[in-house]
């Protein structure tokens, strides 16, 4: 009855996942154990080393830098140069005005924020962004955007609608807008590391890990072409959290965009200074996968279960600077293993099972062999 009619279809089971625990993470002055749903060995015993080091150095601090998802719908125009024109109105503020007065009036939560237009031949591309309040929004905001487009088809009578979605949003897929205008969450989160931790708990010194992060994450990252992707892993531990917490795990693509940056810092030079800027982070706290009974349970684990009633919108914004702050600690974690050399060993130890599956009775491996 959870399922059916709001998370799936022909349902035939569910499949279990293993969750651990990472903690405590020290952020804003608060405390988290954060749940992150796995099967990749060392993944959470990783970030856990990652929490521990920014506990002892004080915790992290974090700021919510905008709050906005998006829709890209496509229209036609018989000419360019008509397209031109809606977009010179779309860009007015009467137009402005008139749009978001449509939009608006769909959703107590949803309040248009700004429209980004371009335009290809006679195509016009409309990029809304609205809050969403505490749901990751896409439902809301589509909603939104077609009662938006059809009071446009009332200005232009002569515009077709060619799809709500036209790829300019852009959703689960990846794209340079994202990275550079934002979707979601964006959110900055930064801590310092003294040295004697970071020789103690991450095995490594300051100087070989911001020498990794400059030639890895930043060069190699360029080196590759890549977008979004100046960081060790940050997919690993956006995914993990996003499976333990009931969010859409495909979103992981453009909510993984992350730059990592470390830097020698204090009176000797010795202290690590990190920062992880992640500007599209999607994520809610109402809807979809965060109605089940298990990802509600991880949700209470960090204080952040459903709506927030004082601010509309604070739970999903809390679960987004604590991904953030997951996300550093994974880093710290994974780029002092690389530095040290114990990426291999470590891997060695916790992700190779010495169970032989095909000797259990009753697993599928066996009932296949």
């Amino acid at each position: 009855r959870e399922v059916m009619g709001a998370c799936c279809e022909n349902v035939i089971g569910y499949m279990p996942i293993p969750v651990g625990v990472a903690g405590p993470l020290f952020l804003d002055n608060k405390e988290f154990q954060v749940p992150m749903a796995t099967t990749e060995g060392c993944l959470v015993a990783s970030t856990n080393r990652g929490c521990r080091a920014i506990c002892l150095g004080g915790g992290a601090s974090s700021r919510i830098l905008a709050d906005g998802m998006t829709r890209g719908p496509v229209v036609r125009l018989p000419t360019a140069c008509h397209a031109a024109e809606v977009k010179v109105w779309l860009e007015s503020p009467e137009g402005f005005k008139i749009m978001k007065e449509a939009f608006d009036s769909t959703s107590r939560f949803a309040r248009l924020q700004k429209l980004l237009i371009s335009l290809a031949g006679r195509n016009l591309y409309i990029r809304f962004q609205s809050g969403t309040g505490d749901a990751m929004g896409m439902n809301m905001i589509s909603k939104g955007t077609e009662k938006a487009l059809a009071r446009l088809s009332e200005e232009f009578p002569d515009l077709q609608v060619i799809a709500i979605s036209g790829n300019y949003c852009t959703d689960k897929k990846p794209a340079a807008i994202n990275w550079i205008e934002g979707r979601g969450k964006s959110v900055v989160c930064e801590a310092v590391i003294p040295a004697k931790v970071v020789r103690e708990v991450l095995k490594t010194t300051t100087e070989d890990i911001v020498e990794v992060n400059i030639n890895k994450n930043l060069v190699g990252s360029a080196m590759a072409g890549s977008i979004g992707g100046y960081n060790a892993h940050a997919a690993n531990i956006v995914t993990a959290i996003y499976i333990a917490c009931g969010q859409d795990a495909a979103q992981n693509v453009g909510s993984s965009n992350c730059i990592t940056l470390m830097e020698r810092t204090g009176s000797t030079n010795e202290d690590l200074y990190i920062s992880c800027t992640m500007p599209s982070i999607e994520i809610g706290t109402v809807g979809g996968g965060t109605n089940l009974l298990p990802q509600q349970a991880c949700l209470q684990m960090l204080g952040v279960q459903g709506a927030s009633q004082d601010n509309p919108g604070e739970n999903a914004r809390q679960l987004a600077k604590i991904v953030c702050a997951t996300v550093m600690a994974g880093e710290l974690s994974l780029m002092a293993a690389l530095a040290a050399g114990h990426l291999v060993k470590s891997h060695m130890i916790h992700n190779r099972s010495k169970i032989n599956l095909q000797d259990l009775q009753g697993t599928c491996t066996k009932k296949a062999a």
